[in-house]
């Protein structure tokens, strides 16, 4: 009985141990109650130096944090970790049409950015959760939410800086979730758990998921990838799981938003709600001509490819191989390898 109670004990010291994350010593804390430096996240990006030439961590305590947060172009180098994955939770609501929108909550230079592209100041870029426009952020263990509901377009996050990346998060929303913005750019998500309704993995960059959860709500797109025609690689899903609520069954992975929208699934895992043709034509035939979809060894009720269209591509062993994280994410300035 001792011997039980001892192995017990130890058990429980060890989930103890694995859930409580230990806050680095040089962090800036953020906390609700005031344990640390700052109550907002905001505030602790903005405390950062700009380009600062040492690297700065972030670490928040759980909580949910509502507010829009923007990582400018200026700050560079920044990890927000979040004390637990689930309970660490950035939340806000605007979508494309909202009266305002949080535009106050932008910086100016953002709002410009954004109105070289959409003249339409409460769009669908101002409406993000999260704003990436800084090179070399990490996000680690945070539940990033845009709690709009299902009235039209409503990001949670809007990524325009490269070498990013997203661990072990949860990215919560309907329409257009994922908001990838910037050619050149690359994004890696690594465990993440991703949902939407919608087109809800969208825009230009390159981006890589691998080991993530993708959750599809409704009856809809899974992917809008607008790769640029001179770019290589769009987005490249690895070793994922492609779930669904019960009441799918016509789900496909994606739809070219520009002719050249580029998408590959790899060694996925795809239940039955996965449509048998796979993918759309964004209603032009002529995109079928130019945008690049591939699968390779995708599993699961889903992955069977009988079915596909035409101009979809099943890769060889040989074409299989160039989908490598040193291939994708190689750029102007060298290869990054985000593990």
């Amino acid at each position: 009985m001792k011997s039980k109670i001892i192995a017990s004990c130890f058990l429980c010291l060890a989930a103890l141990s694995l859930s409580a994350r230990e806050i680095p010593s040089d962090a800036i804390v953020v906390a609700q109650d005031g344990s640390g430096q700052f109550t907002t996240i905001q505030e602790a990006v903005n405390s950062v130096r700009s380009f600062t030439p040492v690297a700065r961590t972030i670490f928040v305590k759980k909580g949910i944090y509502k507010e829009k947060v923007c990582i400018e172009t200026w700050h560079t180098s920044i990890t927000i970790i979040g004390e637990d994955r689930d309970e660490t939770v950035i939340s806000w609501n605007d979508f494309n049409g909202k009266a305002d929108n949080g535009t106050a909550y932008w910086s100016a230079s953002y709002a410009d950015l954004v109105d070289k592209r959409s003249p339409n100041r409460n769009g669908t870029f101002l409406s993000g959760t999260l704003m990436v426009m800084g090179n070399d952020i990490v996000v680690e263990d945070l539940t990033i939410e845009n709690t709009a509901g299902r009235v039209g377009q409503a990001l949670a996050i809007h990524v325009e800086g490269d070498r990013v990346i997203f661990r072990n998060c949860r990215l919560l929303g309907n329409q257009d979730t994922v908001y990838l913005g910037r050619e050149g750019s690359r994004i890696y998500f690594k465990d993440c758990y991703i949902t939407g309704t919608t087109d809800f993995i969208f825009g230009p960059s390159t981006a890589v998921f691998s080991g993530c959860t993708i959750h599809c709500l409704t009856n809809s797109y899974i992917t809008a990838a607008s790769t640029p025609e001179k770019v290589p690689f769009g987005f490249v899903f690895f070793d994922c799981d492609i779930t669904a609520d019960a009441s799918c069954n016509r789900v496909l992975l994606g739809r070219p938003w520009r002719a050249c929208g580029a998408t590959a699934f790899l060694h996925c895992r795809m239940g039955s709600f996965i449509a048998p043709a796979g993918w759309n034509n964004w209603s032009s035939v002529e995109n079928e001509k130019t945008a690049r979809y591939a699968e390779y060894a995708n599993t699961g009720e889903g992955a069977v490819t009988d079915g596909r269209v035409a101009w979809a591509h099943q890769l060889s062993d040989a074409e299989a191989k160039a989908y490598t994280l040193e291939n994708i994410f190689a750029g102007s300035g060298g290869v990054w390898l985000p593990e």
